[in-house]
C-alpha cells in the first residue's frame, strides 16, 4: 500500500478528518520498576471497545488548526492512502524541549499496513530538524497494542501516572504511561 505523509495545509480541512479510532481492550500492562527501569508484563482482561470521541473532549471542537501551519514549534502531518487521509500526528516542541505527540491516529481500516510507523518516522525527522532530543507521548496501560506499537518504534517507558483518567472517570484503573524516544 502506497502511504503518502504530508504536512496539513492552509487549504485542508483538518478538523472535517474522520477516523475510527476505536481498539480493542482485552488486556493491560501490568508495571513494575526497577530503579529507574520500568518494565511490564500483559495481564488479560475482559474483552471492550474504547474510543475516545473529540466530541466528549469540550475544547477539542474549538482546536483551531490554523495555529499548526508554517509554526516551528507545532505541526500536524496527515497520511494518505490514494486522496483519503487515513492517519495524522500532532505534534508540538514541549516546554522540556522534546518533540510531544499531542495525538496519533490511525484509521481502524488502515492499521496493520505501515501508517503508523511513516507518522512516527515522520515526526523524528521533524524532531531533529528542530534539535530535540527525542520525542515524547503518554497512551494507556489498556492499549496493548499502541503501547507494543510504540515499544517496536524504540520507545522505552520514562514513567507513569495513576491519576490522570480519574479526572474523566474517579472509578478508572488506567493508568497513563509516558514514552520516549531518545535521540543518540
Amino acid at each position: 500500500m502506497n502511504i503518502l505523509i504530508r504536512e496539513l495545509l492552509a487549504g485542508d480541512q483538518a478538523s472535517s478528518i474522520d477516523f475510527d479510532s476505536s481498539f480493542t481492550v482485552d488486556s493491560e500492562l501490568v508495571l513494575s520498576i526497577e530503579g529507574q527501569q520500568v518494565s511490564y508484563t500483559v495481564k488479560k482482561i475482559p474483552s471492550n471497545m474504547k474510543c475516545y470521541s473529540d466530541e466528549q473532549f469540550e475544547e477539542a471542537s474549538d482546536v483551531d488548526f490554523s495555529a499548526y501551519i508554517d509554526n516551528p514549534d507545532q505541526i500536524i502531518y496527515l497520511a494518505f492512502a490514494g486522496n483519503q487521509a487515513v492517519g495524522e500526528i500532532i505534534l508540538k516542541r514541549n516546554w522540556n524541549k522534546y518533540a510531544y505527540v499531542e495525538d496519533i491516529k490511525v484509521d481502524k481500516s488502515y492499521r496493520r499496513y505501515g501508517v503508523g510507523r511513516k507518522l512516527i518516522d515522520q515526526a523524528e525527522r521533524w524532531a531533529k530538524a528542530g534539535g530535540m532530543p527525542g520525542i515524547m507521548l503518554e497512551t494507556q496501560n489498556n492499549n496493548v497494542s499502541a503501547c507494543k506499537f510504540y515499544e517496536s518504534c524504540g520507545f522505552v517507558i520514562g514513567g507513569f501516572d495513576f491519576h490522570v483518567y480519574q479526572g474523566l472517570d474517579k472509578q478508572s484503573n488506567e493508568i497513563a504511561i509516558f514514552w520516549y524516544l531518545m535521540f543518540e
